[in-house]
């Protein structure tokens, strides 16, 4: 393996670099239907009967406020992209020694007890500890759930020809962390109460969750591959669909929903939109004679869809067709956005 003394940047590691490391991790166990993969979200297990073990695991650093709903979210929507209900949830909960209370503890425990019995989840456990050298919390999640085994959804699963559909738009979490972690700067810049709680509120409404709408996707549709845009943004997302499933991809950016708070942020904090963390998006490959159809569904649903593009062969490469009619690469980065802002 390649060696450097570079600092790393924040966020994701280089795929690159992580495809090296993840090479090294052998799998001595033949019940392992899927480990580690870019682009694979959620290990998969074979065990007795006719469905498989799914299993999740995500961190929430960015956040504060309203952690303990995150973390549950967060790794509820990497295992619904799989086909899998989601049944159990632990978490390692790690506090600052500086300005954690009984007040703080007690609302994270009630927000992870509250997100989960939403969704008929079961808390099983669990660490708690004050942590040196944190400056805020950190909450590791711990979910899993099962999924009958002709149902199950890979990210490798798209096909050149399928299409890309995409849900709610972009920037939805970046959009939540921003006018929660960043509240008093948008005061300062002169934006009233209404528009910074519009922005904190994108935490629900479009919400962050995609449990709605994958749950839609995956009863009633053929669904080919499923993503969960997080940090690195929508791009990012993209790329790793691709790299999972060996497949190329072409995208029509104007497609593609960006809402007026986080078009107003982006602007302001000299963010690119499509590379912000997008929880709450949701990236659905289907059978293009079923999209019409999924869309139509989603939308009845009130739940903003469109396709944005389709997948195509390997040697196509990734390429986005922009305002003047040409397709250019598609650029993207591993490294979220919103780093530069924290």
């Amino acid at each position: 393996m390649r060696r450097n003394s570079k600092n790393f940047a924040l966020g994701k590691l280089k795929h690159k670099y992580l495809a090296d490391l993840i090479a090294n991790l052998e799998i001595h166990d033949e019940r392992v239907i899927s480990g580690s993969k870019i682009g694979e979200d959620a290990a998969v297990i074979d065990i007795p009967g006719d469905k498989y073990l799914v299993a999740k695991t995500d961190p929430i650093t960015f956040a504060t406020e309203e952690i303990g709903y995150y973390v549950v979210n967060i790794n509820v929507n990497d295992l619904v992209c799989t086909g899998a209900k989601p049944q159990w949830f632990q978490s390692t909960i790690l506090l600052p020694e500086k300005n954690t209370t009984a007040e703080l503890i007690e609302k994270i425990y009630e927000d992870i007890n509250n997100a989960c019995k939403s969704m008929g989840i079961t808390v099983i456990g669990g660490h708690t500890e004050i942590t040196p050298q944190l400056n805020r919390p950190v909450i590791i999640g711990s979910l899993l759930g099962e999924v009958e085994k002709n149902k199950l959804v890979l990210t490798s699963g798209a096909e050149p020809g399928d299409a890309l559909i995409l849900t709610k738009g972009i920037f939805i979490e970046g959009t939540s962390i921003i006018g929660r972690e960043k509240q008093k700067q948008l005061v300062d810049q002169g934006f009233d109460h209404d528009f910074i709680q519009k922005c904190q509120d994108y935490l629900f409404d479009p919400g962050i969750s995609v449990y709605r709408e994958a749950l839609l996707a995956h009863s009633n549709f053929e669904i080919k591959s499923c993503h969960d845009p997080t940090e690195g943004g929508l791009y990012t997302a993209i790329a790793e669909m691709t790299i999972a499933s060996m497949t190329g991809v072409q995208i029509e950016e104007e497609k593609i929903t960006i809402l007026p708070e986080p078009k107003i942020l982006s602007k302001l904090f000299n963010l690119n939109a499509y590379n912000t963390i997008s929880s709450g998006s949701l990236l659905i490959a289907a059978n293009p004679e079923d999209s019409p159809e999924l869309i139509d569904l989603l939308r009845k649903n009130k739940i903003i869809a469109e396709k944005i593009g389709k997948f195509v062969s390997q040697e196509k490469g990734l390429r986005v067709k922009k305002k003047d009619g040409k397709f250019y690469p598609l650029k993207y980065s591993e490294t979220d956005e919103i780093t530069k802002i924290f």
